[in-house]
């Protein structure tokens, strides 16, 4: 299950630490996905309501599509593009890492669209430093839990659970207490308009490829609203992010993964 379908999305999850804004129920905006280029990128698209797509009732609704890359773990081994932003955008990264770091817990809602265009559903709790959940709605089978040292993919339906190291994504330091985007990641480009500020992330792995990760803001208060993780075949992931609740603290006992046992 995890295979290539694993490997093609974890920042997008880890990236909802990036939300610091108390609970606000709104519409869910679901863009098109369109990363900006390495040099020179405009501003991020304006948002469009995604076609619509309806849910697998079979387990195979979250296969292949996950909110984040397991590929996607760390910085490429030569970069130099920091060195090329701008006072402005060296600024925006420095305010977006300010408050990325202020956030310690979050809890909330997401939607997600896949390469193929199904949609899923579900809820999300994060607790810093380490520690996330992901619950899909039904039909689908899936849930994601990392206890601050490892990450499980687990599918109810088939009874499996695949596990990953913490250290080996970017939920190493998306779930730090602090980042710094410039220093841990690979930014790429950043831009802001009135409506969204938009960062890109790349990786470049020899045996892997490049993968890339757009994440966007709200331009006046910094809210995250999505991100969209293209992997190395060109093929997107979009997670939209609602009610968002940085005061509620989450049960414990959600980030619990039972070693001994595929299921609980």
């Amino acid at each position: 299950m995890a295979g290539q379908g694993a490997r093609t999305i974890v920042l997008a999850m880890a990236c909802v630490v990036f939300a610091a804004v108390a609970a606000v129920a709104e519409d869910v905006p679901l863009p098109t996905p369109a990363p900006r280029s390495k040099a020179g990128s405009s501003g991020p698209p304006a948002a469009a309501v995604a076609p619509a797509a309806t849910d697998s009732a079979a387990g195979a609704s979250a296969k292949g599509f996950f909110p984040f890359s397991f590929s996607f773990g760390g910085k490429s081994a030569a970069s130099g593009q920091a060195t090329a932003f701008d006072a402005h955008q060296r600024a925006l990264l420095d305010k977006i890492s300010g408050y990325l770091s202020s956030v310690q817990t979050l809890v909330g809602n997401f939607v997600q669209i896949g390469p193929d265009g199904r949609r899923v559903e579900g809820t999300f709790s994060i607790q810093k430093p380490g520690k996330v959940r992901f619950q899909y709605n039904p039909p689908s089978p899936i849930d994601i839990i990392a206890d601050g040292s490892s990450v499980v993919v687990r599918d109810r339906l088939l009874e499996t659970s695949d596990y990953y190291p913490l250290s080996q994504t970017p939920l190493r330091y998306l779930l730090a207490d602090r980042i710094d985007l410039l220093r841990d990641t690979d930014v790429i480009s950043v831009s802001a308009d009135d409506t969204f500020i938009s960062v890109v992330i790349e990786e470049t792995q020899v045996m892997v490829g490049t993968n890339r990760l757009m994440i966007m803001f709200d331009a006046k208060n910094q809210q995250l609203k999505q991100w969209t993780v293209t992997d190395p075949q060109g093929l997107d992931t979009t997670v939209a992010v609602y009610n968002l609740d940085t005061a509620k603290k989450p049960d414990p006992n959600l980030f619990v993964i039972n070693y001994q046992a595929n299921m609980k």
